[in-house]
């Protein structure tokens, strides 16, 4: 399983047309615009799930930089999720 970074995309860009552009280089678990829960607007950025890696890493080669509905995109292997906030993370708290 591959999780994959897209940046710097089209505000009108939809989930189901990210989905496309990535299904020319194989299968597609899954691809999600990320939206802005207050607007409903997109960010600009979004993840795409592909079960095989080499199919992954040839749609990043092929797409990195490639124009999608007016825009050149950006295209990487997502990074783990850092903590968000310069909180650090909660811990249970303890029993007597």
């Amino acid at each position: 399983m591959m999780n994959i970074y897209v940046g710097n995309l089209s505000y009108q860009l939809s989930s189901e047309e990210l989905r496309e552009a990535f299904e020319q280089f194989g299968e597609v678990s899954s691809a999600n615009v990320v939206m802005d829960k207050l607007t409903g607007r997109s960010k600009g950025f979004g993840f795409v799930e592909m079960p095989d890696r080499a199919s992954g890493e040839e749609a990043i080669k092929q797409l990195d930089g490639a124009p999608l509905k007016g825009r050149n995109v950006r295209v990487n292997e997502a990074r783990p999720r850092e903590n968000q906030g310069g909180f650090p993370p909660r811990r249970a708290p303890r029993r007597a």
